[in-house]
């Protein structure tokens, strides 16, 4: 009894250390995720587990998300889940989202999970028309959207029409042109297709490094009024506020967040940074010895269906070659048949005629011994004797125009059959022609300026110099003096498809957003976001760090 007792006293115990959880969902730009959280959890607890989740170390971007009575608020990482004024309905739901933008995508963006996450965080943005964006640039991020998402453009996979159930650019765009969606995806296509060999993460950066130039990106508006409080001291102070303190708070929140961010990006990278930078410089050389390999195996691939193709061709023309010597060869045997069969038939009718030439020629003289005393006779005996000979002259004459004949058909039957040992002779040696040349394909030897990699089973271990690294810092430096250079060459692409489309404009459907962006490009000036980063960049360090230590 006291050990059944003390038993349900243990359970007991145990039971009640059991912590409370409460369900959570988070939802990012591509899944859904479902956790069970302890009740005493902060917001960071659920952020790092969120973030151990993705495989993200790029944390300092993206935070939680969640809406209340439609304004949205960020979760705190030093505050408890449950005391958010978030709903206490199971699952909650927090959006997994970026909370601060980049100035330079390519630079700051290390992890390509980070940079996939920002792709689709920006490209939604842009369709759903929070970021302004101009229609040439939307076509030509477009085209680097479907790159990524389908690859090298192939027209005999990609044909006509594949992009109709894709949502590619914004419905003011669409709406503003007098143009069919087969227009449109013509126009996609045609800049898709010059994206050849453009891995998905370099397609979705491209897309970032045009997004990352709109007006509107990174920016966040709220409906305040206005108090500002210039940096010179001599001028009145200038404030702004908002009716709702809740989106007081929220400006405040995200003005400190991008200046921490602004500070951190004129700091020396920290360890970890850099030990990321390094894996993301050795993962970046390790997908381009893969895209090398690939791409060596699929040129000897198709060298190797080219020479089969050749081969076949080759074989099937031998094969015609073969059939239409046979015929000839019938056709020969055939007609020197016939002419052996003519001629010993003429060489027959020519003896039969020198042999009635020869009875002619007895029964001549047989006439001439016979005498024939009486005049009459003589007289008819000299016409049978005239008659005779006549006839022996026709049938001497015959006889030679025979055996002439006879001579000219030997002679056909000679040459039938000469060309007859020629067909033969071509059908051998089509026959003997060798059909398959050996193929000893020798892979093509690597580069000599690439880092050498020992593959060993499934793993791969990269052996990287100094000199080595040194070498493919100069290739990225060289790779963005090229990019510079194919700048020039994009915005002339964008001017011409500008001109080209320029035409089908309705301008009875312009929104405010689409004039004040004609008017900033006809003015020839950037937007403000523009202005003011061109003036902290030409600034010292110092006088910049000076300018945001005193907000």
């Amino acid at each position: 009894m006291a050990g059944a007792i003390a038993s349900r006293m243990s359970f007991s115990s145990l039971k009640r250390k059991q912590p409370k959880t409460f369900t959570v969902r988070i939802v990012t730009m591509d899944a859904e995720m479902e956790f069970n959280c302890e009740m005493k959890w902060k917001g960071k607890d659920l952020f790092d587990l969120v973030c151990r989740t993705l495989g993200l170390r790029e944390t300092w971007f993206f935070g939680l998300q969640y809406t209340i009575k439609d304004t949205v608020a960020w979760l705190k990482m030093d505050k408890k889940v449950l005391d958010h004024d978030v709903s206490k309905e199971e699952p909650v739901t927090f959006h997994f989202l970026a909370k601060f933008y980049p100035e330079n995508a390519e630079e700051e963006l290390v992890q390509e999970i980070t940079q996939h996450l920002f792709f689709l965080q920006v490209k939604k943005q842009i369709l759903d028309e929070k970021i302004y964006c101009p229609p040439e640039a939307s076509v030509l991020l477009a085209s680097y959207a479907v790159q990524a998402k389908y690859g090298d453009y192939d027209p005999s996979v990609h044909k006509r029409g594949f992009l109709a159930q894709e949502e590619l650019l914004p419905k003011r765009v669409i709406n503003l042109y007098q143009m069919t969606p087969e227009m449109w995806e013509e126009r996609i296509t045609a800049w898709y297709a010059e994206h050849r060999g453009r891995a998905r993460d370099e397609a979705e950066m491209e897309y970032l490094k045009i997004a990352q130039d709109l007006e509107m990106y990174g920016v966040n508006y709220f409906a305040i009024r206005f108090t500002i409080k210039p940096l010179d001291k001599k001028i009145d102070v200038f404030k702004f506020n908002s009716s709702k303190l809740r989106v007081n708070k929220l400006i405040l929140q995200l003005c400190i967040g991008n200046h921490d961010l602004f500070m951190r990006r004129r700091k020396a990278d920290s360890l970890e940074v850099q030990q990321m930078k390094a894996q993301a410089r050795e993962e970046k050389a390790r997908k381009q010895m893969e895209r090398q390999r690939l791409a060596r195996e699929k040129q000897m691939r198709e060298e190797a269906e080219r020479t089969r193709d050749e081969l076949e061709r080759r074989l099937l023309q031998m094969k015609e070659e073969a059939t239409m010597a046979n015929e000839a060869l019938m056709r020969s045997e055939e007609t020197a048949d016939l002419l052996a069969e003519k001629a010993q038939i003429t060489e027959e009718e020519a003896k039969l005629l020198a042999q009635k030439a020869a009875e002619a020629e007895q029964e001549m003289q047989r006439i001439k011994a016979t005498a024939i005393r009486t005049e009459e006779e003589k007289r008819l005996m000299e016409q049978k004797v005239l008659e005779a000979e006549v006839l022996a002259l026709k049938m001497a004459e015959e006889s030679e125009r025979r055996a002439k004949e006879a001579d000219q058909l030997k002679q056909d039957l000679q040459e039938a059959r000469e060309a007859e040992r020629r067909a033969k002779q071509k059908l051998l040696e089509i026959a003997t022609k060798p059909t398959y040349p050996p193929m000893n394909p020798i892979p093509a030897p690597l580069p000599p300026d690439i880092p050498s990699f020992n593959l060993i089973g499934d793993s791969l271990s990269f052996d990287f110099k100094d000199t080595d690294m040194k070498r493919l810092s100069m290739e990225i430096e060289k790779e963005k003096v090229e990019y510079m250079e194919k700048s020039k060459h994009l915005q002339e692409q964008l001017n011409e498809l500008k001109t080209e489309i320029e035409a089908l404009k309705l301008k009875e459907r312009e929104t405010a957003l689409d004039i004040l962006h004609n008017e900033n490009s006809d003015r020839g000036g950037g937007s403000s976001k523009h202005n003011t980063i061109k003036k902290l960049t030409l600034q010292s360090a110092k006088s910049r760090v000076a300018f945001f230590e005193e907000l």
